[in-house]
């Protein structure tokens, strides 16, 4: 957890940017931090300022309309994600962490109040187009929170100490303003490098891990590699939780397709098309369902049939090999 001085910065910024829950939820954490010292009646007069001082404020969702401001919009592409946890397809093992995940955060006050963070620091890994980037998008949109994608070509520098300053506005943002932050091919700032920028990158690497470790639990950081074997090892235990994404097997690849042709699709002939969908991604699955329904629907029909799908297989399998 951050030192009392840098809560109290990230008090008083939040104040100044009107974020009454970012405030809130740092005054808590020095509740909680006070609490596990065994100072109780400090960190009980604190949760009782939160609460007296909530009752007496409007509520105003301002995390939904929050897009950062300065230097840092630079860095941070902000959306508001529609897709929820029911389109995420993927093993049950991995929608139950995900479940997880959500219900710490929804419980998160219950937690801070008694010395615990939430999972809030998440590395997924896995090939493209399994899920990852989607995954961030569920958790923002089930905790109705703001999704902020960190730009790594706009972070990254030659200079070392402009990229150091660059993570730090970020997490300064992590602290201030809650929401999900992404920081999509983390490969690009997390990878185990060698040679004349090693001790460069090593540095950016050390300055990331030390801003994660103190990262508010409020936001939930998420790094998302498509290469786990080129990752700093020093990156695995810093992280909460490690999700592994791999292609779909037939049933879930079944279950994609299903869920982006909706009614266009009624007894499809799902034994000829199985095969079609091996070592296809889960966005593979998604660009040759639209690509046959459209095919369809300019036909003037309005039902997918399995040569249609088949179609449509055979033509993205040949755009991802090429």
């Amino acid at each position: 957890m951050a030192g009392l001085g840098e809560h109290i910065t990230a008090m008083v910024r939040s104040h100044a940017s009107g974020d009454d829950s970012a405030f809130y939820s740092v005054a808590l954490q020095i509740a909680a931090r006070e609490a596990r010292q065994g100072h109780h009646v400090l960190a009980d007069d604190i949760k009782k300022a939160v609460d007296t001082s909530r009752q007496v404020t409007p509520r105003s969702n301002v995390t939904k309309l929050a897009k950062p401001r300065g230097e840092v919009a630079d860095l941070i592409e902000t959306s508001h994600p529609e897709v929820t946890l029911k389109n995420l397809v993927g093993p049950s093992e991995l929608v139950e962490r995900l479940k997880q995940v959500i219900a710490e955060q929804r419980q998160r006050m219950t937690l801070l109040e008694h010395g615990f963070e939430p999972t809030h620091r998440l590395l997924l890994e896995g090939p493209p187009g399994t899920g990852k980037t989607m995954t961030a998008a569920v958790l923002a949109r089930e905790l109705a929170l703001p999704m902020f994608t960190v730009r790594l070509d706009s972070l990254l520098s030659k200079y070392m100490g402009e990229t150091a300053g660059k993570l730090r506005l970020v997490f300064d943002e992590v602290a201030e303003r809650r929401g999900v932050y992404l920081f999509d091919e983390f490969d690009a700032l997390g990878a185990d490098r060698s040679g004349n920028d090693v001790g460069e990158a090593r540095r950016i690497l050390n300055s990331f891990l030390v801003f994660l470790e103190q990262s508010s639990p409020e936001s939930i950081v998420i790094a998302a590699t498509n290469h786990r074997s080129i990752l700093d090892k020093a990156l695995f235990r810093r992280f909460d939780m490690v999700l592994t994404y791999h292609l779909p097997d037939r049933m879930e690849a079944r279950s994609v397709i299903k869920g982006r042709l909706g009614s266009l699709m009624k007894r499809l002939r799902w034994d000829i098309v199985d095969s079609h969908t091996d070592g296809l991604s889960h966005a593979d699955l998604v660009k040759a369902a639209e690509a046959s329904a459209k095919s369809v629907l300019m036909r003037g029909h309005t039902q997918v049939t399995a040569d249609d799908l088949i179609a449509a297989l055979k033509t993205r399998r040949t755009a991802s090999i090429g």
